[in-house]
């Protein structure tokens, strides 16, 4: 009996001999880090040139060694000590103080190591996560320190911990705590113990504490991705995706209430977008390419212009707003959303696009389209549309009172300056490739919803009237000499294919449709077959300052329109066969008017078929350009033609040929 009390003495004996060891070294080598402080002399040695770094290199490899040797979740005495002596509160002390010089950037890898080595779930622990949020308060704030790496990696430690574990957030960001240190027996108190805030050879040079809210780990974040330092810049951004992405509620709604996160997102947008200099061409802004926050230096292509950089750095955060937007919680999604319509496309862009100097109209319109092609997140791109167009779904009437932005845009596409149609056609083009339905319901199809321009009482094939009746010309279409070109002799059959009860009779097959927008242009005035070209697209994209590109900007946003699939929409544009009510129009009767106006212009120029197959050359760039007499008139009908094609494509790939009955 009394020997088996014996072998577990011995063996208790044996096993905390270690355990007091270590302890032993542990405080041995904190000890030392604060000796440093009674016994230094010569203040500017940098803290790499003392035993300060290897002494805390000591203590991290003791505290992990230790936790292995333990059961899973017990603290071991060099933790408890760590907790109970508040060694990390009188670290982040030191690391605020700068003493001695590099001292900040040492404290930051201490805790960075301690926090991702040691498994136990230090965070919840007051005397941890206060001064982890100390130590977040001096981070993010000095971009250019020299310790924005050592900043990045402590808070890319924390993120991990956090995703661990989500209910940390709350402690990190408004200190609220879970647990105390765990009472243990004291141990003597180190010299720099004694007054927490201000260590030897610092007394009275440590700021009072800023208010908890003043920094916490989204403004050290959100400043460490302004870093000119791409690689720290793009780790605080991932980090950051990280946090807004957390799916537990309470955390997201933590983000919102306590971080200021999306007021520090959308003010450096509007930032950014103050930076951009006012030199900038809006042509060059409307030309960029869509800019990835991941590889800003690559944006807009090779195309070098003054202020490329600065735009490009704008629409880059843009870019990273949206993602934020697209993998954050939808709490947070919201709010970031929102904040970015009220501070930015209320606060900044719309008294922009609303004012009268005709240059800031310009560039604010060139900017939003920009805007537009950046956006593609759906909270932020619902947010964006409404701004622009405004909620309203019904048919628009005379009485109404309409959205002053959307009427404003609107109107500006037939201006007095055609730099401002044009950038106000690109807008329309750009949304109407967005993936939201508001967007062509409240450009179009509300006021085609009851069909009004259809001939209620349609006539009898025999009997069919003129397909337009324009009071203000005085001239019925069907006495238009080039009126009767527009038709194949056989194209106009009656609808072969079952219709709606309140559809008008007279739809063609897709084969007549087709074949009506191709003969529209009458063959003299044809040119594209007497040469091998890239088509309608060529011309589109070789538009920007050419004379003619309003005319194709005009084309391209119809198009545009045209390939949408709704009903009404392609009834409206694409069939040339509608029985109009009085004084309505389709594009197909517009177009017959157009190029009836244009045929009559051409035959009084000689030989205007060697000049307009000239001018079509000229275009693509295969000859030089020369100066001639009625060059527009000429551009004007390559442009028709083109268009005409396209619009013959569009209703080919829309509605397939039918086969033999």
């Amino acid at each position: 009996m009394l020997s088996r009390l014996g072998a577990l003495l011995q063996q208790a004996v044996e096993m905390r001999e270690p355990s007091l060891d270590l302890l032993e070294a542990f405080t041995d080598h904190w000890k030392g880090i604060t000796g440093y402080y009674l016994e230094a002399t010569d203040e500017s040695v940098p803290a790499r040139q003392t035993d300060i770094p290897w002494r805390l290199k000591q203590m991290l490899d003791i505290l992990v060694y230790e936790e292995k040797q333990r059961p899973g979740g017990e603290t071991g005495p060099c933790l408890e000590y760590l907790l109970q002596h508040k060694v990390l509160e009188t670290l982040g002390t030191l690391g605020k103080a700068e003493y001695p010089p590099g001292m900040r950037q040492q404290v930051l890898l201490f805790f960075s190591r301690v926090l991702g080595q040691v498994q136990h779930p230090l965070l919840h622990y007051l005397n941890v996560h206060r001064p982890v949020q100390k130590l977040l308060q001096l981070s993010g704030d000095r971009l250019g320190s020299g310790t924005e790496k050592e900043e990045v990696q402590f808070a890319a430690v924390l993120c991990a911990k956090i995703k661990q574990d989500p209910t940390l957030l709350t402690h990190i960001l408004e200190g609220k705590s879970i647990l105390n240190g765990r009472r243990a027996q004291e141990l003597p108190a180190c010299p720099v113990e004694e007054g927490a805030e201000h260590p030897p050879g610092t007394a009275g040079t440590a700021e009072p504490s800023p208010p908890r809210r003043a920094g916490n780990l989204v403004t050290a974040l959100v400043g460490l991705s302004k870093s000119k330092k791409s690689r720290v810049a793009l780790k605080a951004r991932e980090n950051l995706l990280l946090l807004v992405g957390l799916a537990q509620e309470a955390a997201a709604a933590c983000l919102v209430r306590s971080s200021a996160l999306c007021q520090l997102l959308t003010e450096h947008l509007c930032d950014l977008y103050s930076a951009v200099p006012t030199c900038t061409d809006p042509a060059d802004v409307l030309a960029m390419e869509r800019v990835s926050w991941r590889s800003q230096g690559d944006a807009a292509g090779d195309a070098v212009f003054p202020g490329k950089e600065s735009l490009a750095a704008f629409f880059g955060w843009l870019d990273y707003l949206d993602e934020v937007v697209v993998g954050a919680h939808p709490v947070v999604a919201d709010a970031v959303s929102e904040a970015v319509e009220e501070r930015f496309f209320q606060g900044i862009l719309e008294p922009q696009l609303l004012q009268m100097s005709e240059l800031d109209v310009l560039r604010a319109t060139a900017t939003l389209t920009g805007t537009v092609r950046q956006i593609c997140a759906p909270p932020l791109l619902h947010r964006l549309v409404l701004f622009l167009l405004g909620p309203d779904r019904h048919p628009e009437t005379p009485g109404d009172t309409p959205h002053p932005l959307r009427t404003q845009l609107i109107d500006r596409c037939n201006h007095l300056s055609d730099e401002i149609s044009l950038a106000s056609l690109r807008l329309f083009e750009e949304l109407l490739q967005k993936p939201h339905e508001h967007i062509a319901h409240s450009l179009a199809l509300r006021n085609l919803e009851a069909r009004g321009y259809l001939q209620r009482n349609p006539l009898v094939p025999d009997e069919r009237g003129p397909l337009e009746t324009d009071p203000e010309d005085g001239l019925d279409l069907e006495e238009d000499p080039y009126f009767t070109d527009g038709f194949p002799d056989t194209g106009f059959g009656m609808a072969k294919i079952p219709l709606p009860a309140s559809a008008p009779s007279g739809k063609g097959q897709v084969s007549e449709v087709v074949s009506s927008f191709l003969c529209l242009v009458p063959e003299e005035a044809k040119t594209s077959s007497c040469m091998e070209e890239g088509g309608y697209d060529t011309y589109v994209h070789d538009a920007l300052g050419m004379p003619y590109s309003l005319n194709l900007q005009v084309t391209s946003v119809l198009s545009r329109l045209a390939t949408f699939p709704h009903p009404h929409l392609h009834e409206y544009l694409l069939d040339p066969y509608l029985n109009l009510a009085p004084g309505c129009r389709s594009l197909f009767s517009v177009l017959v008017r157009v190029i009836g106006d244009l045929m009559q212009r051409l035959q009084r120029v000689p030989h205007f078929r060697a000049k307009l197959l000239l001018v079509r050359q000229q275009l693509l760039g295969l000859v030089p350009g020369e100066r001639m007499d009625h060059t527009m008139l000429f551009k004007g009908v390559v442009v028709l033609e083109e268009f005409c094609k396209e619009l013959a494509a569009i209703a080919l790939v829309k509605g397939p040929p039918e086969g033999p009955p």
